[in-house]
């Protein structure tokens, strides 16, 4: 197995105790990059495969306490994008204390598995994508630069720490998921003020807050302002919550659908009941009579697709 070159990396800086199997043949090629023996097998796992390394002690300890040793212990297989102690430190002060501690291990299982994705995914294939579902749902992003491959703003390091059950490969930063639930991330973009009001008066801020994960389709203010007058006024009174329920439901999907999905899908199913129609069209992606203006912004509980114009069910 060799790493591939322009990567510039080398498997040798776990050192030689992060394999548990017997003594493998290794050779270095001009540009130093180690060449493993295709037949060797490696025999421990993901977990003791990075402990043995020395220099995954934190790492370990939040596996420990999120739960998670046992799971990345299992068949698998498992890609981890695994951070030094190092990578640990790098965080603010007193941040791994506050992760570590049992009130916040929802917060720990959240973060770690943002560094898991399902599948083994050696560095060949890698460098290849630009993006990659994680354990946690949301997608990393993926990229090379200068000869560098970076997983969001963590720099991969090593690659291809073969275990019995997946595949490591070491970055010198945490990553953090998003943690904004869909709400908060509506709120902080500042144009979606006239949807947040409407899911309130629907009484589904609470379930698009909380529950999940979700694929809202959000029409931005301007988007409402397109209605006819008077039709938003209309829709927020009592009286016709029921309506406004269906009308924003319409907007919804079950699940995290990102776009290239949503596309190759052609259609969803809404929480209306109803499905909406998916299609690049002129060279723009429509969903139903919207156009599609941003796609793929992450939430703790799903994702958001900004769209132009208010979807109404028939």
């Amino acid at each position: 197995m060799k790493t591939l070159h322009y990567l510039g990396l080398s498997t040798l800086a776990l050192g030689a105790a992060a394999y548990a199997g017997p003594a493998c043949d290794s050779s270095a090629d001009a540009n130093n990059v180690v060449v493993m023996n295709a037949s060797w097998s490696p025999k421990a796992d993901i977990v003791d495969t990075a402990v043995e390394a020395g220099n995954f002690s934190t790492l370990a300890a939040a596996l420990q306490a999120a739960g998670l040793v046992d799971t990345l212990k299992g068949q698998g297989p498992f890609t981890v994008f695994a951070p030094t102690d190092a990578a640990f430190a790098k965080l603010p002060k007193g941040t791994v204390e506050t992760l570590l501690k049992p009130e916040n291990k929802d917060q720990l299982i959240a973060i770690l598995t943002y560094h898991v994705v399902p599948g083994k995914v050696t560095a060949d294939k890698v460098v290849k994508l630009t993006e990659a579902t994680t354990v946690n749902g949301q997608r990393v992003e993926i990229k090379t630069n200068y000869g560098k491959v970076m997983v969001d703003n963590a720099t991969v390091t090593a690659t291809d720490v073969m275990a019995s059950n997946g595949v490591i490969h070491v970055i010198d930063r945490v990553i953090l998921p998003e943690s904004k639930n869909i709400v908060e991330v509506a709120d902080g973009a500042g144009s979606f003020s006239t949807l947040l009001a409407a899911a309130q008066a629907a009484g589904l801020a609470d379930t698009l807050a909380n529950g999940g994960p979700f694929t809202v389709f959000a029409p931005t203010d301007a988007a409402f302002a397109k209605l006819p007058a008077g039709t938003v006024e209309m829709l927020l009174k009592p009286e016709n919550k029921d309506k406004l329920a269906t009308i924003l439901k319409f907007h919804v999907v079950s699940g995290r659908v990102y776009s290239d999905q949503a596309l190759s899908a052609g259609q969803a199913e809404t929480l209306a009941g109803k499905p909406i129609m998916i299609k690049a069209w002129g060279g723009k992606a429509k969903v139903q009579n919207a156009t599609l203006v941003e796609t793929d912004i992450e939430a703790k509980n799903g994702v958001v697709h900004v769209i132009d114009t208010v979807l109404l069910p028939e």
